[in-house]
């Protein structure tokens, strides 16, 4: 009887034991995800200040070809993840490094170029619902009636950002609205990309070689811009190694050891702050006006979103919905 209070004894640490170790992974998890995030929710403000010195193009192609060298770097490092892609995937990743990279942060930096920080920030939160109106748009992929109306909300939002909010910029901010938008659409295909081949490799791998293949096709379009290159200084040289190490490699990193832990849906959800900090930074930092039209248009977009991304899966047995 001894024996048997000590094995139960014994158990009951083991499960504590257990239970606190899964709790304190779920903790730096959760805290690497929000550091990813605030991290990315940074581009746009530290992108308004590399625009001292460096052109569209030639930021996102500086940007990236650092990232692809720290990428190579890490890849060496951790030699399990130099698993070379098959022809047919080289293929799906080149271009979705095509559509992702280049075609993708062209269109960003562009539009951030011509409207403000704040706008930028409150109209790529519409991008997951976006990704799902194409996607039943293409694919016929079901919506239910909450992920309609999330859908719905988000283009509303969206609206009212671009055509409703005091315009200060004139026709230059409108414009970069809907190329911001028009972005949203390039980031949807990469999506549908992306999802061909990235269960075959290691995130690192994948994102690696989309990255280079983004940055081949984003140096010769940089020298279209070679008249308006002028020499850095030394604040726009900073801002450009910090969105090239940390907002391309290091949040990423952040962002996906995040997932290990955390579900999906929680993972979505976190990324709505994304506009949130997004917004504040450019208010503290470039000392931006934000009216009640981008109140409300952001909030109608965060909440479009939350409702557009939840999952309805079924019930599993026992009574719990597994995600």
């Amino acid at each position: 009887k001894r024996r048997n209070d000590m094995d139960t004894d014994n158990l009951r640490e083991n499960q504590k034991s257990g239970t606190k170790i899964i709790k304190n992974a779920k903790s730096l998890s959760m805290l690497a995800a929000v550091t990813a995030i605030f991290l990315w929710s940074t581009s746009f403000v530290a992108t308004k200040i590399a625009y001292n010195s460096f052109t569209p193009l030639t930021l996102g192609g500086t940007r990236f070809l650092l990232a692809t060298i720290i990428l190579g770097i890490i890849m060496k490092i951790t030699k399990q993840d130099f698993k070379k892609p098959s022809r047919k995937d080289i293929g799906y990743i080149s271009l979705s490094g095509l559509l992702g990279i280049t075609i993708f942060y062209s269109m960003e930096n562009i539009g951030v170029k011509l409207t403000t920080a704040s706008n930028a920030a409150l109209i790529v939160a519409s991008y997951p619902a976006i990704t799902v109106l194409i996607d039943f748009l293409i694919n016929r992929k079901g919506i239910t009636l909450i992920k309609g109306i999330g859908i719905a909300l988000a283009v509303i939002g969206v609206y009212q950002i671009t055509f409703h909010s005091p315009n200060q910029g004139g026709s230059q901010q409108l414009i970069g609205s809907v190329i911001l938008i028009l972005a949203g659409v390039a980031f949807t295909f990469y999506t549908f990309t992306t999802s061909k081949c990235v269960a075959k490799y290691s995130l690192i791998t994948v994102s690696f070689y989309q990255t280079l293949a983004g940055t081949l096709v984003f140096i010769p379009l940089s020298m279209l811009e070679r008249s308006s290159w002028k020499i850095p200084t030394i604040d726009a040289v900073i801002t450009v190694l910090y969105l090239g190490i940390f907002c391309s490699v290091i949040a990423f990193l952040l962002y996906n050891y995040g997932l290990r832990n955390i579900s999906s849906g929680s993972a979505v959800a976190l990324l709505n702050l994304v506009p949130v900090f997004g917004v504040i930074f450019s208010v503290l930092f470039l000392n931006e006006v934000i009216g009640i039209h981008h109140l409300i248009g952001g909030f109608i977009v965060i909440l479009g979103v939350f409702l557009s991304v939840l999952e309805t899966n079924p019930k599993q047995p026992g009574g719990e919905n597994h995600e």
